[in-house]
């Protein structure tokens, strides 16, 4: 699959930066507190995790204000901003009613929208999510956390990373940090985490009316399992799903149940895994020369071969991967080959 990018204005101007794939009915994403529309889509396995739940469906995937491909803002109102967002890539897309899932941060924002546009959701998927954000830490945990972030955003995106994706590899570790960075400042990361922590749905829950399907895994070791019952026990008709493991990210450990899940709350029928796309032992040459900052010239001098040539091992690796940059060649090769 290849994803196509799009933009959404909000009313103040702001370009929001949306990705669609796949085909069928659509499914609008709302995603955690940081992400990148380019470089998850180079992370193979946040890729994979996509590409499955765009199996039968629109998928369309958007970056907030002020994170990975967006315009930033000054507005501080998080919250109502999200809200608009939604509606305004929804209508960018051309979308009336439509499933909505839910991952991490953006679970307990999926609630609010739903509950506030009730006839605008069929389906609500929520993965990993909470009712109160106070309740997912003490509050001596959020407030380490939050000066980490704000203070030492290097240091701090290692932590999240750990405690997000613990039985990851070191590549995808490596990867991740640098992510997380890349997809937000520090101030942007310490403002979204603050809600994060902040945000309250206990009164909107009774408000959704969307046939809802909620996914936790037992041991999750950024929301506890605690809240996502606290979710399903809320909304009236909600089924939940508890699935072991202890990573927040729903890409990491037994993704192909996760995917199955959400698969199974949009009433889409189970996915068989799918090959990931490979290389051919030169262009993987190509790719790791690529992740170490060479340019074509530097590369062709290296491999002993024209410049005409590398430029083309580089377009083809491209393509066959439905990449964009040679940043997201980068951040894939670094995810697909880990060094320790």
């Amino acid at each position: 699959m290849e994803q196509r990018l799009g933009t959404a204005t909000l009313d103040d101007g702001t370009e929001i930066r949306f990705a669609v794939v796949g085909s069928g009915p659509f499914a609008l994403c709302v995603p955690g507190w940081v992400s990148h529309l380019e470089l998850g889509w180079a992370i193979p396995a946040e890729r994979l995790f996509y590409e499955g739940l765009a199996s039968g469906r629109t998928l369309v995937r958007y970056d907030r204000p002020g994170v990975g491909l967006s315009e930033t803002t000054d507005r501080p109102d998080v919250i109502e901003l999200e809200l608009q967002v939604i509606r305004a890539v929804a209508g960018a897309v051309g979308i009336g009613a439509l499933d909505l899932i839910g991952v991490s941060f953006g679970a307990p924002l999926a609630v609010k929208f739903a509950a506030r546009h009730p006839e605008s959701v069929n389906r609500l998927v929520l993965y990993g999510g909470w009712v109160q954000g106070n309740e997912v830490a003490a509050p001596a945990v959020r407030q380490h956390v939050l000066g980490l972030v704000e203070q030492h955003w290097g240091f701090g995106s290692d932590v999240l990373t750990e405690i997000f994706a613990p039985d990851a590899d070191a590549g995808f570790r490596a990867v991740f940090s640098t992510y997380q960075r890349e997809s937000a400042s520090a101030a942007t990361a310490r403002r979204l985490l603050a809600t994060c922590y902040e945000i309250d749905v206990s009164e909107d829950l009774g408000s959704i009316r969307a046939r809802t399907t909620v996914i936790h895994r037992a041991d999750d070791r950024a929301a506890p399992l605690a809240e996502g019952r606290r979710l399903a026990d809320g909304i009236a008709g909600a089924t939940l799903k508890v699935l072991p493991g202890r990573a927040h990210l729903p890409f990491i450990g037994d993704v192909e149940a996760v995917v199955n899940e959400i698969r199974s709350g949009l009433g889409l029928p189970p996915l068989r895994r799918t090959a990931r796309p490979t290389l051919t032992a030169r262009q993987g040459q190509v790719a790791a020369l690529v992740a170490q900052g060479l340019s074509n010239r530097q590369i062709a001098e290296e491999l002993v071969i024209t410049e005409r040539s590398a430029e083309s091992h580089v377009e083809r690796i491209r393509l066959r991967l439905g990449f964009r940059s040679r940043a997201q060649i980068a951040a894939w090769y670094a995810a697909a080959h880990p060094t320790g």
